[in-house]
């Protein structure tokens, strides 16, 4: 078995069952796995060979999922990202990942055609008419012609050639802090990881999901786009995320299963039509990304129905596969991920020897089962340091609390050392969000001669704040008698915005090499 097969079994066993809704189009089972083989052996005829990296790049929408197939049906590996990334940044992944081929939606075109013009070795491939050096095609409708077509150019249409240990995709880590690597698995951990979210979220041929995350990240790519595949059920995409779309499109649709990131969720229950919607379809509203605070976890299960919330862990090298935390078994433990691996999956806490932690006692979540990575692509040096005997090091710390539940105290290369003393940022970010004249804030470690690392926290101010007042003494007051005087910021920088990655997640590493330490002593 391999993920292209999949789609051909599902072409066959659900014809005319719909497999992929976008806006007013939809897409049978058949009709999906029909484009998809034009399309892998259009990738043939521009030169594409198995074991070819391809580069895709594209929002959420029925090409995406024809595309994805098509690259892995032709034999050459898939490397999905953001639609949102910047020309630089597509132009450090084709290059890094030795990519042969670029995949372009036509309208994200204008942000890499410059990249395009001046690679002439790169095949460029786009959704619209052909211009240029672009070799695309608008007509998705392929003729009857396609099985011939296949076996010319050496593709078997059972799609049943490659083993499971065959490499499938790259995808690349989010970079927060430094450049990003790419995640290479094989077949046999993307199945393994769509079996092991399908099984233990009760998804089935009748389910239907909803894809509003991106699908170039590994949480809506393996866990519920690749089980959907699976088990013939349906799906619904749309560009982008919006929360009067989640709304409309679970009502519409007759939604089962919808995986988002807390925010997701936070701003979608402050629509001021929120109850005047049915969500009674949904079975699993699914988080992760990050743990939820106890008074958001109460909004939200009031929201949403403590029976249907579920918390997931894991992390792109990893499948993602690490734990699960379902609010109906656990309410007074919400806020942890969970007390046990998820299927096919081995999680422990351990210390820097790698003796697994006592009770209470931090140290570093580790991650083991078939569902992991391979490794880093061309990066043997980085794939020894996060793949050890087996484990993928995930960089998270955390404690295992005396009834066995986890909890993420924070990331191991964002944890301060002043003083020779352990301080975490997430503790003190967690509280400073409690401000009510503070909109968002990361916290950092920079050098100091003295002390090793100095605490600063930089914070982006509501509109109605005043940018003007000494917001170091206000921060430092604001704490006082919540945190030992240690952990308290010694300098405090306003800024417009904090700087994020495509994906949005805050790029730390770039906060500690533009300032310097300017604060109290």
């Amino acid at each position: 078995m391999n993920v292209a097969a999949l789609l051909a079994a599902n072409g066959r066993k659900f014809p005319n069952k719909t497999a992929l809704i976008a806006g007013d189009e939809e897409v049978s089972y058949s009709s999906w796995n029909h484009v998809s083989n034009g399309w892998a052996c259009h990738l043939r005829e521009q030169g594409v060979a198995p074991g070819d990296r391809v580069v895709v790049m594209m929002p959420n929408c029925l090409e995406f999922a024809f595309m994805y197939m098509a690259v892995i049906r032709s034999g050459a590996v898939v490397v999905p990202i953001n639609a949102r990334s910047t020309q630089e940044e597509v132009r450090y992944i084709c290059a890094n990942a030795e990519a042969k081929a670029l995949v372009v939606h036509e309208a994200l075109v204008p942000a890499v055609n410059e990249l395009v013009e001046e690679n002439g070795k790169l095949v460029a491939i786009k959704t619209g008419k052909s211009q240029g050096n672009w070799a695309g095609t608008a007509d998705w409708e392929l003729d009857d012609s396609i099985p011939d077509q296949l076996a010319a150019h050496g593709i078997d249409p059972e799609a049943n050639w490659a083993s499971e240990d065959s490499d499938v995709s790259i995808l690349y880590t989010s970079g927060t802090t430094g450049r990003p690597k790419g995640v290479l698995f094989s077949h046999r951990s993307l199945l393994t990881v769509a079996k092991m979210m399908a099984i233990e979220m009760g998804m089935t041929h009748r389910s239907r999901v909803l894809q509003l995350m991106p699908l170039s990240h590994s949480a809506p790519l393996h866990l519920f786009f690749l089980p959907a595949l699976m088990l013939g059920a349906t799906q619904v995409t749309a560009l982008t995320f919006s929360p009067e779309l989640l709304l409309s499109l679970v009502q519409k649709h007759q939604i089962t299963h919808f995986f988002g990131a807390p925010v997701a969720y936070l701003l979608t229950m402050k629509h001021p039509a929120f109850n005047e919607y049915d969500l009674s379809s949904v079975e699993c509203w699914i988080y992760g990304g990050a743990p939820l605070s106890k008074e958001m976890a109460a909004h939200m299960e009031q929201a949403y129905g403590r029976d249907k919330l579920t918390c997931v862990y894991g992390l792109t090298e990893a499948g993602p596969t690490g734990t699960c935390l379902f609010h109906r078994e656990y309410p007074e433990k919400v806020g942890s991920i969970g007390n046990r691996g998820v299927l096919f999956a081995e999680i422990e806490v351990v210390d820097e020897s790698g003796a697994q932690t006592a009770a209470g006692e931090a140290g570093e979540i580790r991650v083991r089962g078939e569902g992991t990575m391979k490794g880093y692509y061309n990066n043997p040096g980085a794939t020894s340091e996060t793949l050890r005997d087996g484990w993928i090091y995930t960089g998270d710390i955390g404690r295992v609390d005396e009834d066995g539940f986890l909890w993420i105290i924070d990331r191991k290369k964002d944890v301060m050392i002043t003083g020779g003393i352990n301080v975490y940022p997430k503790e003190i970010e967690l509280l400073l969000e409690r401000h009510p004249a503070i909109l968002e804030v990361a916290v950092v470690g920079l050098p100091h001669p003295e002390w090793g690392e100095t605490i600063t926290a930089y914070v982006v101010l509501r509109a109605e704040a005043e940018h003007e007042e000494d917001w170091s003494q206000k921060v430092r007051s604001f704490l006082g008698g919540r945190l030992a005087d240690y952990k308290l910021p010694r300098q405090v920088v306003v800024l417009p915005a904090l700087p994020r990655n495509s994906s949005g997640k805050v790029l730390k590493h770039s906060l500690r090499e533009s300032h310097s330490f300017q604060g109290v002593e």
